[in-house]
């Protein structure tokens, strides 16, 4: 981390929702590193929250926290005396929510109004919310209540007096490699059972990017909010096609197997799935900007938000086009053999398998 950031967060108390997740326990750990007071580690999940005691337990700035964030009055609660508000927990699998519809709202939704209401009363400085690519142009309940919460993060600017007000802004994600529930785990489980490595559709395409990337998206978006904004970092695109046959041919031979023996199955898309992704709209790109770094930066379209009205934003390079997987170069097959040997891309097991140490490059 560098010297502004260690700064900013210096001395705050920053409470994590969803910190037992894949994103939530990688922003505890990064938060740890840094001079903060407090990490406050919310989660639904009593193993999950035993788990991330266990990994940081020694260090008394954790306080790892049980809430359901839909329960108001327990949000309420654990919000008590915080700076700084890292809201990631959501339900975030596709399949799962198109067969849970009522749930996905519940918690995307309501509980994104919940986190609000409580960051309100409790006057959190500033808070951060994860949406996803899939809240782009929404083809499935996940995206559309993904959606909807960031329309009511960036609309919360709008709220009260905004003078000495909290501040409410979002991070847009693209598939973070690695996470439970993504496709490289899934593919390496495959692989390792001789397959086959199921395809759903030759033609899809998905932006990728590292864990150690989101969680320095979120850290760093915090730091540069104003309010209202929605944060994109810039990301390769990969063929999911090119991936399979790039992870057969690197973890095959780990496994003891052929890459010519592990056979690639085609299944068909997933219901509400899309065979590419988009990470701004048409509309988004009159008002989409390159901060002349990692990220892109989308000002809100309505109300009076610090950020709309700053000149340092409206001098800044316009996106011009819609940021969207289908458009842009895909990765060579070498790009991609590098980026899954990157830290933690790949898992444990294959990693171990390569000589790869946790969270090393080989």
């Amino acid at each position: 981390m560098n010297g502004d950031l260690r700064d900013f967060y210096q001395g705050k108390r920053v409470l994590v929702t969803g910190a037992g997740g894949s994103i939530g326990s990688r922003l505890v750990e990064s938060l740890l590193t840094m001079p903060v007071a407090e990490v406050r580690g919310v989660d639904i999940h009593e193993s999950s929250l035993f788990q991330l005691q266990e990994r940081f337990g020694s260090d008394p700035r954790l306080v790892p926290m049980l809430c359901d964030v839909r329960d108001e009055f327990e949000t309420n609660r654990v919000f008590s005396g915080v700076n700084y508000c890292l809201h990631t927990a959501a339900l975030k699998h596709v399949p799962f929510c198109e067969r849970n519809p009522f749930s996905a709202v519940q918690t995307n939704i309501i509980g994104a109004q919940v986190v609000i209401r409580a960051a309100l009363a409790n006057k959190v400085e500033r808070v951060l919310f994860t949406s996803s690519d899939k809240a782009v142009n929404p083809t499935n309940v996940m995206g559309a209540s993904k959606l909807m919460a960031e329309r009511l993060f960036v609309a919360a600017n709008n709220l009260e007096d905004r003078q000495n007000a909290s501040i409410f802004s979002a991070t847009r994600f693209g598939n973070v490699a690695g996470t439970a529930g993504s496709v490289i785990p899934l593919f390496s489980r495959q692989i390792a059972a001789g397959g086959p490595v199921t395809l759903t559709d030759p033609e899809m395409t998905r932006f990728v990017m590292t864990i150690n990337q989101a969680v320095r998206l979120v850290l760093q978006s915090m730091a540069l909010a104003r309010g209202g904004e929605v944060f994109v970092m810039k990301m390769p695109v990969v063929s999911i096609s090119d991936l399979a046959e790039t992870m057969i041919d690197v973890l095959a031979p780990a496994f003891g197997r052929k890459p010519e023996g592990v056979p690639i199955q085609v299944i068909g898309q997933r219901q509400g799935e899309k065979v590419w992704e988009e990470l701004t709209t048409d509309e988004e790109v009159r008002r989409a900007y390159d901060l002349d770094r990692d990220f892109l930066i989308i000002l809100p379209a309505i109300g009076h938000s610090k950020a709309s009205d700053d000149d340092e934003y409206r001098r800044l390079t316009k996106l011009g086009k819609t940021y969207h997987s289908a458009n842009e170069i895909l990765m060579s097959k070498q790009e991609i053999k590098d980026f899954l040997l990157s830290p933690s891309v790949l898992p444990i097991e294959a990693r171990e398998r390569l000589g790869i140490a946790r969270g090393q490059q080989p």
